[in-house]
């Protein structure tokens, strides 16, 4: 990680420091992230950025007086030139560096940047626009020592969404104010607007509330922390921290001058341990609970019956509105079992003096839920503000007034817009950014689980389809999280933000019809940059070789293609040995019919990058047509059926796209082997994570048939439930029978159907992921 983190910065900016050493002046350059909406350039003299000039803001405004001093530091970060700042009008433009507002524009976030051979103006529709119009300029600007060229240019700029956010999860893992501003700096570096900062977890409270002190000095220590993924192994190290009045009032007013909304989050009705720890007579049971130091959602949550649980909620509120002058407050509402409540007098008759019912769409707890929001809502509402909360707040009915943030897929945020309220979209498949960045997992740090790389976050689109014009206007913003369980320190924060934070910053506020992943990759080098300035510790993955896999059955090879983000040599080997310099070259997709190990590497001046490597098991059935008779899960269906015989094995991560899904139906798969063809023996594999609902087969069968009509079983087998204590992981299915010579192959695997009574999701059916189909 160090080691190539060093290397690409040498090489990303090698070229740049040449021209600095050489005695030229370098030009700054407008294709910046995230793109501006429009870039015009104009014919003329450059205008020479040097130590002479001045920024300059209208006497009296204070906001520009403060963005006047970011762009000098800026402008020292990029060139070491020392700007000085004054209060001054655009008569005093001439080799000067003038901000103004005054832009007629819709948005108030646009801003107009005007570079002359005489000087340079930057108009915003606000102070925020000015601001935003500072981020473009700063990362136009070479990395050089001294004076810079700047192009004449005349770039017209707005948001695409109005609510631009990073969220940051506190709870499992504190970090100190100091790094919270320096996440806030990350956030303004690409145009974000809103921090969404979750405070309050089972794991940890990390805020003061005066009123109720024991929720700090109780409720934000844990004795121990769970290693790994829930091994039921603890570190026996107390883990404690907590932010002060004082302190959050100095995060929110040092975000504020950088344009930056501070939402902060109560979770509530559920994720409340550390609050129950504090002040057990808010539960159900009365516990005694503890702040737990293992991941996940417990079933202990805030007694909805009880009428001191919303006096406690109004005096949390109370103190939060009195620190955050957000519009809007976060109350969570999500992972919230009801458990208790089912079993809890005090809730039973609070659902039965409410009249509450169940019915076909929620239980009465669940409508229950939607009571307690609704109250936090209108104690919110009364205070001039509005709330958030996560998609689970639409079962049992949405709170009036109501953001949704959709977190579990795209669904919440549609069903929310088509209700008429406004959503922010933030689904864990794209905008997790606690999930892995590479499929190569043994390399990476420790992570949640998934799989969201850069490419799949640049390749988002929040606005569905399936909204019509004016549904889609409801759709208000796009956020990314990351939530700390596996993320001990702030440095693996940077790494598992950066670069993803380019990627999403361009969804966030480019024209998606200018949407290029390969310009992005081309732009994202002079991000870098800045990353390196900053000492920022950002991901190295897409200076790797980036590889594709396409199986090609007309042709029956399977397709390989690569490239590097800079256009360098890549260099392969096919039998297993380390690829050098004399290794092949990659010039053209690879055409694979055989198995064996790929490996390749970027080779840079510098030195190589780090090498992929990819086993590649061909068997009968590989790149063979495959046609599915029941469908896919669509939300994890990622390449389709040729997954299943491209002859690539997925690991033990189920998100990586190297395993699909089969939920509510079975999988039923035909592969035609083209030609009358002997076969034994045939496998499959299945990912297993039973704290995900993903579930291991109970039936793998194997039928035949020579006219692709009518099939003959050859082979079955049955396999037992899982136990609450079988292993996660990999398991493979093997199946042999007697040699038969057939051209179709009809593939039947039955996932649990009902899940058992010791999980979660009792009664419900699991999905079952299943990767390569072999064929011998």
């Amino acid at each position: 990680m160090i080691s190539i983190h060093r290397l690409l910065k040498t090489t990303l900016l090698a070229g740049l420091f040449t021209a600095c050493a050489s005695g030229t002046v370098q030009r700054a350059d407008y294709q910046v992230i995230p793109l501006p909406q429009q870039v015009a350039g104009v014919q003329g003299a450059d205008f020479r950025l040097d130590k002479n000039a001045k920024i300059l803001y209208p006497e009296n405004n204070e906001a520009l007086k403060r963005n006047a001093e970011f762009l000098a530091e800026y402008v020292g970060q990029m060139t070491g030139l020392r700007l000085q700042t004054a209060p001054g009008t655009g008569t005093d433009a001439r080799g000067n560096i003038v901000l103004a507002t005054g832009l007629a524009a819709e948005n108030p976030e646009a801003y107009r940047l005007q570079v002359t051979a005489d000087g340079v103006t930057i108009t915003g529709a606000s102070e925020a626009g000015v601001f935003y119009g500072i981020q473009t300029l700063r990362k136009a600007l070479p990395v050089t020592d001294g004076a810079a060229l700047l192009p004449q240019v005349e770039i017209n700029d707005w948001p695409r969404f109005g609510y631009r956010g990073a969220h940051l999860d506190v709870s499992r893992h504190f970090i100190g104010v100091d790094s919270v501003k320096r996440f806030i700096d990350m956030l303004a570096l690409h145009n974000m607007n809103r921090f969404h900062w979750h405070l309050t977890d089972d794991q940890g409270w990390r805020i003061e509330i005066r009123k109720h002190p024991r929720l700090t000095e109780v409720g934000s220590v844990r004795k121990a922390t769970v290693v790994g993924h829930n091994t039921g192994v603890y570190d026996s190290v107390p883990h404690s921290g907590f932010y002060t009045q004082d302190e959050a009032r100095e995060i929110v007013a040092y975000a504020a001058e950088r344009h930056i909304t501070v939402i902060p989050e109560i979770d509530l009705p559920g994720h409340m341990l550390a609050a129950l720890t504090a002040y057990p007579q808010l539960g159900c049971t009365g516990g005694p609970y503890e702040v737990w130091g293992q991941w996940g959602v417990a079933d202990d949550v805030l007694c909805a019956g009880n009428d001191s649980t919303l006096r406690f909620i109004e005096d949390v509120l109370a103190e939060v509105v009195e620190i955050f002058p957000s519009e809007y407050i976060h109350v969570g509402g999500d992972e919230c079992p009801k458990v208790r409540w089912k079993a809890c007098p005090k809730c039973q008759a609070r659902i039965k003096a409410l009249g509450i019912k169940g019915d076909t769409k929620h239980t009465a707890e669940e409508y229950l839920q939607s009571f307690v929001i609704n109250h936090a809502e209108k104690f919110l509402n009364a205070r001039g503000r509005q709330i958030i909360g996560w998609d689970e707040t639409l079962e049992g009915g949405l709170a009036p007034n109501a953001t949704v943030m959709s977190w579990r897929g795209v669904e919440g945020g549609i069903e929310a817009a088509r209700q008429g309220h406004q959503a922010i979209m933030t689904p864990t498949t794209y905008l997790y950014f606690d999930y892995y960045q590479s499929k190569d997992v043994d390399r990476e740090p420790m992570a949640i689980g998934g799989y969201v790389p850069v490419e799949m976050v640049y390749n988002y689109e929040p606005v569905s389809p399936a909204l019509s014009p004016e549904e889609a206007k409801y759709i208000i913003g796009v956020q990314a999280n990351l939530w700390t369980e596996y993320i001990p320190n702030f440095r693996q924060v940077e790494y598992m933000e950066l670069p993803r934070m380019a990627a999403l910053a361009e969804i966030q506020w480019s024209d998606p019809t200018q949407k290029n992943y390969e310009l992005f990759l081309a732009r994202l080098p002079k991000l870098v940059r800045i990353y390196d300035l900053l000492g920022y510790n950002y991901a190295t993955h897409v200076f790797d070789v980036n590889v594709s896999f396409l199986p090609n059955p007309a042709e029956g090879v399977l397709d390989v293609a690569m490239f590097a983000i800079d256009s360098a040599d890549i260099h392969y080997t096919l039998d297993g040995s380390e690829p050098t310099a004399s290794s092949p070259k990659y010039t053209d997709t690879l055409k694979i019919d055989r198995p064996g190990t790929l490996k390749a590497v970027v080779i840079r001046p510098t030195g190589a990058s780090r090498v992929f490597t990819e086993e590649i098991a061909f068997n009968k059935a590989s790149v063979k047509p495959i046609t599915m008779l029941q469908p896919i899960n669509k939300q994890y269906e990622y390449a389709g059926a040729g997954t299943l015989v491209d002859g690539l094995r997925g690991n033990g991560n189920y998100k990586t796209g190297r395993w699909i899904a089969f939920w509510k139906n079975d999988m039923e798969a035909v592969i035609d082997l083209l030609q009358p063809t002997e076969i034994s023996r045939a496998q499959i594999e299945t990912c297993v994570v039973k704290g995900d609902w993903v579930f291991d087969a109970r039936y793998f069968g194997v039928e035949v048939s020579d006219d692709g009509v009518t099939y003959r079983k050859v082979a079955e087998a049955e396999y037992p439930a899982l136990g609450q204590k079988d292993r996660d992981g990999i398991y493979e299915h093997e199946l042999t029978f007697d040699p038969v010579t057939t051209r179709y192959v009809k593939i039947v695997v039955k996932p649990e159907h009902s899940m058992p009574e010791w999980h979660p999701g009792k009664n419900s059916p699991a999905f079952v992921f299943i990767d390569e189909i072999s064929l011998n």
